[in-house]
């Protein structure tokens, strides 16, 4: 049996947990998880350092090993996923158009994502240009959004209080 380390960080959203084996991150989450038996590792603590750059607006591209279990056609939706630009919005139709009577499956793959941020799920939007769905809740994707476009420099940026 594989080990199990675990780091958290404080954000601007929320605390974040991030889960590991000895070679890679198998899930990033706004979920309370208990870790009192898990201890952090050179991993979980570089996953850490990376998210507080992201966070920071140094960071664009995250470098470390994942896998997350899930079908063929999930991996296939995230690693897709995975190839939306920073700070860039894609719509569910746009994403599906090679499997355009997919959308509810890759709806639901999309909410099986367990590497939240990194896998950038918070990237795609309803056709109507409206936020649609999201784990970690639509003020969490909103705020990510907003952060990437002020970051990149694309768009109106809102007031933060």
């Amino acid at each position: 049996m594989e080990n199990h380390f675990a780091s958290h960080i404080e954000s601007p959203i929320g605390k974040i947990t991030i889960l590991a084996g000895d070679d890679f991150v198998f899930k990033i989450t706004f979920s309370e998880i208990d870790l009192t038996c898990l201890h952090e590792n050179l991993l979980t603590q570089k996953v850490a350092m990376q998210l507080q750059l992201y966070f920071h607006g140094t960071l664009k591209y995250f470098d470390f090993p994942i896998k997350q279990k899930g079908t063929e056609f999930q991996q296939e939706v995230w690693q897709k996923l995975s190839n939306i630009p920073y700070a860039q919005t894609v719509s569910y139709t746009k994403f599906s158009i090679h499997k355009p009577l997919a959308i509810r499956a890759i709806a639901a793959a999309n909410g099986k994502n367990n590497l939240a941020i990194v896998i950038p799920c918070h990237r795609v939007i309803g056709s109507n240009g409206k936020l649609v769905g999201y784990a970690g809740g639509l003020w969490r994707k909103k705020w990510l959004l907003q952060h990437e476009k002020e970051i990149a420099k694309i768009g109106q940026t809102e007031l933060r209080f």
